[in-house]
């Protein structure tokens, strides 16, 4: 039987887990502009319960991206830097998961919209996709605008979490 989202947002027994960058990760370019300077630079795989709290951690009227939630987990664990593979499938895990409770009547709470990807590019891996997403962050007033076949948000910047 498949796992539903709630199932797949379950902490990892083999994690955090602390790691030296190296070139053949998926996630070097990234991790590399993020701070990770070199190979060899200690680079982080977090829980999902970890990202999920600092997502809930956005209030209305505030986004985030994946940039930052990398640079906050790189910072917790005083290492170059947070994988962010990992942390975009658990970012678009609590999306589906947060959906996934509120079609049973439940809310876990995660205003998962207010994440978005890096440079305020919405998440076209959303529940709903890219305009599901836009929709959501128009009614809490942001100005979404498209750039060829994607959006983002105009003057993210300006309303990231501090």
């Amino acid at each position: 039987m498949r796992k539903t989202w709630q199932e797949k947002l379950a902490d990892k027994a083999h994690f955090p887990k602390i790691l030296k960058l190296e070139k053949r990760f998926p996630c070097y370019n990234a991790v590399h502009k993020m701070g990770a300077e070199e190979e060899g630079d200690d680079v982080v795989l977090v829980n999902p319960s970890e990202v999920v709290e600092v997502m809930k951690s956005v209030p209305k009227g505030k986004l985030i991206t994946i940039v930052e939630i990398c640079k906050n987990l790189a910072q917790k664990y005083k290492v170059k830097g947070c994988c962010s593979l990992t942390t975009g499938i658990f970012i678009m895990t609590a999306a589906n998961a947060a959906e996934e409770t509120l079609r049973e009547g439940k809310d876990l709470g995660i205003s998962y919209w207010r994440t978005l990807k890096a440079d305020g590019f919405l998440n076209e891996k959303y529940p709903g996709g890219q305009e599901a997403h836009k929709s959501l962050l128009e009614e809490e007033g942001f100005v979404v605008k498209s750039r060829g076949k994607r959006y983002f948000v105009e003057d993210y910047q300006n309303y990231l979490l501090k």
